[in-house]
Formats: C-alpha cells, sequence, structure tokens
C-alpha cells in the first residue's frame, strides 16, 4: 500500500541529514599541551661531552623530548661557562605514559663546527619563553 505521507518525511528526512556535518572518525580534536617534566640527569662523559637523560608526561611526539634535552643542554653550557653546545644524538623512548630522552651534546666557548649547533642564551630565553624547564 503506497502512503505519500511517509514518502514525503522520508525525503524531508534525508534532506535535512545532507545539511548535518558529517564526520568520519578522523575528526582532528583540540589537544590541551599540558607536559609534565619530570627532571634531568646531566652526565660529563668527557672533556666537553655531557649526556642529559629527561623524562615528561603529556609529550605530544618526540619531539617534545628533543626540545626538553636541548633546553637542559643550553642550561648547562652556561653554567659552566660555555655559550655553544652542538648536538650529537638523541634516542627516545615510550614506555605508558612517559617518554624518556638520552640526549649527548659536545659543549663549546665557541661556536662548534657542524650543523646541529645552538647558542645556549637563545635556546635558554626560548626555553623560558614556553616555560620548558632547564637544568
Amino acid at each position: 500500500m503506497f502512503r505519500p505521507h511517509i514518502l514525503a518525511l522520508s525525503v524531508a528526512a534525508l534532506g535535512l541529514a545532507a545539511c548535518e556535518p558529517q564526520t568520519t572518525g578522523s575528526v582532528a580534536r583540540d589537544v590541551v599541551f599540558s607536559p609534565d617534566y619530570q627532571g634531568v640527569d646531566t652526565r660529563l662523559l668527557e672533556g666537553d661531552l655531557v649526556n642529559f637523560h629527561v623524562a615528561m608526561r603529556g609529550a605530544r611526539s618526540e619531539t617534545d623530548v628533543h626540545r626538553y634535552a636541548e633546553c637542559a643542554a643550553g642550561q648547562y653550557a652556561l653554567i659552566r661557562g660555555f655559550g655553544f653546545a652542538r648536538h650529537v644524538r638523541t634516542t627516545t623512548n615510550k614506555s605508558n605514559e612517559i617518554w624518556s630522552g638520552d640526549a649527548v651534546y659536545v659543549i663549546s666557548a665557541a661556536l662548534p663546527k657542524g650543523l646541529k649547533t645552538i647558542d645556549a642564551e637563545v635556546i635558554v630565553a626560548d626555553c623560558e619563553d614556553n616555560s620548558i624547564p632547564t637544568v
């Protein structure tokens, strides 16, 4: 039995559904970055070679862990009377909710050779501006 009023309601419902925003499960969500910096362990390896172990919760990616280690290296260089550091390597690991980083830097009074050098004063100022703790 044909019911024109049901057909009209169905067509109207389809028209309204087409106006609603569609979600596919891949909707980007605004994630508030709220890191919990868990500390830095600093070890002088040899001469001007320094190892930094950092840990944090709430990192968005390993980039945040690298940045935390870089802040520690910048402050360490300043504490020791040096103005620069050169990044040697950083490894990261995530276990449960805690990210850890193991970074090695060479500190120096003059701008060292290499592509991954940092000006300690500039880095530390930027870290302070971004509320990233240093040593």
